[in-house]
């Protein structure tokens, strides 16, 4: 079972699981401000669960790739849509500032 790293806490999940999914089971602050109540609920529309992402994930689908080349996103930067993120082994996941994650400090 892979280890996800994230928020200064450490648990297992299945292979495949959503990552969006995990963090908020085991008790992850995903969201930055007011993205807690304003979010896509994890189809992948908003953003705000953009995250970035150290090991091995699934590759980025149309959802994921489409959003994150939209401001105030971009594609250049190494971010993932967490709910539209599949954990295939061990991770380390790390939130930025700002409301939707695009921040350049780390907020964890």
């Amino acid at each position: 079972m892979p280890q996800v790293t994230a928020q200064g806490k450490s648990f297992t999940c299945e292979t495949g699981a959503n990552l969006r999914q995990v963090l908020l089971t085991n008790g992850v602050d995903l969201y930055n401000g007011n993205a807690r109540i304003i979010n896509c609920m994890g189809i992948g529309t908003c953003g705000t669960c953009a995250v970035e992402i150290e090991g091995e994930v699934s590759a980025p689908n149309w959802k994921d790739t489409a959003r994150r080349a939209f401001p105030p996103h971009t594609s250049t930067r190494n971010l993932r849509l967490a709910c539209q993120t599949q954990v295939l082994g061990d991770i380390t996941v790390s939130k930025f500032t700002a409301f939707w994650g695009q921040g350049l400090d780390r907020s964890w």
